[in-house]
């Protein structure tokens, strides 16, 4: 069976994570790593909180969830990313 797309960008994303290489395959120094695992941490909490926030029923959990929505954004905005 072939494999798809998807599964060899997944792939090669890997080997680059690896390689400590960036996609465009240039080799990304310690602190680059550091910044871009704190970037996908906060990435990934921040699509978890949104999830969180639409299912939720509860206001007061929602208002909690919002505030730290916000925080993480913010963390993101520090590290040079925008929405």
């Amino acid at each position: 069976m072939a494999r798809g797309w998807e599964s060899k960008s997944v792939e090669a994303q890997q080997e680059n994570a690896k390689d400590g290489k960036a996609p465009g395959g240039q080799v990304l120094s310690e602190e680059e790593r550091k910044r871009k695992r704190e970037r996908d941490g906060l990435r990934l909490s921040r699509t978890y909180i949104l999830h969180q926030i639409e299912s939720s029923s509860n206001e007061r959990y929602t208002e909690t969830l919002r505030k730290a929505l916000s925080e993480i954004e913010q963390k993101l905005e520090q590290l040079g990313e925008s929405r």
